[in-house]
């Protein structure tokens, strides 16, 4: 185990390298129109960018986080972060809209690192600080993904929407660097066959219905998420004129949603799971009605914005303070299954929301991502009530 003062900095380190990388995947979303513009693509088109960066993301979930649990994780995440590097610097350069989607789907893909660090904390940490570590990393993951858009939105805004890609492509050398020197170096105790793995997967998503439960709400939830975070971008350009500096400076209300995680943690911790969640599912339905009547408004999109993602990052809170708990030997493999539903979900609604767009506008979009956490409530609901006919009493972290 490490001295304290280098857990600290590992942790840091850990922090750091997890919001920089899952930054990958939200950097084109206040970029969209800048994209279609360059490549004379439709703003739909130009929205298959997020969607094939999240399928690809999806795919590493399912293909690459397991190997945490195989291989040595320090050597694993270096070597994935140079792909990283190689896939960022083919989308900053690519000539062709087809390159650059091709070059999406790998940088999704690969940013996975980020999931696969996480229980690497967790490892590395004393059982008695777990919590706080492991949270320490989360807060830099969550703090990654909310900043995301601002940074690449200056940073288009200064010297054009390629750099951010480069300028991430030098991060993540300098990540991969870091996690080599810093990182200690940690063997799975596992020896069982990546195939036996994948189909203990299928296994627990099979077994669980409150895995495949939680999975699906929280993959309505960020539906609606990718929905008003792709098609605003495109709004907030066309309706009110913003440049790419001032869409970024709008995507900075996003950073709100980091209160949320805490906040979640202590209702669950005091037995309000369960209302909290379906609270957390009507918030972000109403959040996204909000987004519609708003539309004439920066401000009260700003607020939409606000409230969505305090319900998002509240909902999942709560929700993987219950699936954690289903099985304590197979938590890797849970987190599999629930990221990816996940991801699979806000990348089918990034493209569903961009096809709207076009076609009948801000209200199509914002309409549609109303729907999805409706639609989790639904599925909230039903499973109160079918536990309630049976007799089961419903956990409180549900």
């Amino acid at each position: 185990m490490p001295a304290v003062r280098s857990l600290r900095l590992v942790m840091v380190v850990l922090a750091f390298s997890c919001g920089a990388t899952v930054a990958n995947l939200y950097y084109p979303q206040p970029l969209l129109g800048e994209i279609a513009s360059a490549f004379s693509v439709s703003q739909g088109a130009a929205a298959l960018v997020v969607t094939l960066t999240q399928l690809g993301y999806a795919a590493g979930i399912v293909l690459l986080m397991p190997l945490g649990d195989l291989l040595e994780n320090r050597k694993l995440a270096t070597r994935t972060l140079v792909f990283t590097t190689i896939a960022l610097v083919i989308a900053g350069v690519s000539p062709v809209f087809g390159l650059f989607l091709a070059a999406s789907v790998l940088i999704g893909l690969t940013s996975v690192v980020a999931q696969i660090l996480i229980p690497f904390a967790a490892h590395l940490a004393p059982e008695e600080q777990r919590g706080r570590f492991v949270g320490t990393v989360m807060t830099g993951l969550l703090l990654g993904i909310l900043l995301a858009r601002t940074v690449s939105s200056f940073v288009a805004g200064a010297a054009g929407w390629r750099t951010i890609y480069l300028v991430s492509a030098a991060l993540m050398l300098l990540v991969a660097i870091a996690i080599r020197r810093v990182l200690p170096q940690r063997e799975p105790p596992h020896r069982v066959r990546y195939p036996h793995l994948m189909r203990s997967v299928l296994t627990l998503a099979r077994e669980e219905p409150a895995l495949r439960r939680r999975a699906v709400c929280q993959a309505l939830m960020f539906g609606a998420f990718s929905a008003f975070w792709t098609a605003v971008a495109f709004e907030l350009a066309g309706a009110h004129g913003l440049s790419q500096t001032g869409i970024g400076v709008f995507a900075l209300v996003g950073a709100a949603g980091a209160a949320a995680a805490p906040l979640a943690g202590r209702l669950g911790d005091r037995g309000y799971g369960q209302i909290g969640s379906g609270a957390a599912l009507a918030l972000g339905a109403a959040a996204m009605v909000l987004a519609d009547l708003g539309a004439h408004s920066i401000v009260l999109l700003a607020v939409a914005g606000v409230l969505l993602d305090l319900a998002v990052q509240g909902h999942q809170v709560l929700s993987q303070q219950e699936i954690y708990g289903l099985r304590a030997d197979a938590r890797a493999r849970i987190n599999t299954v629930f990221m990816t539903t996940i991801f699979v979900g806000g990348a089918i609604a990034s493209a569903v929301a961009g096809s709207l767009y076009d076609s009948v506008g801000w209200t199509g979009s914002s309409l549609f991502g109303a729907a999805l956490p409706l639609a989790g409530l639904g599925i909230w609901a039903y499973s109160r009530v079918r536990a309630r006919r049976r007799g089961v009493a419903v956990p409180a972290a549900h």
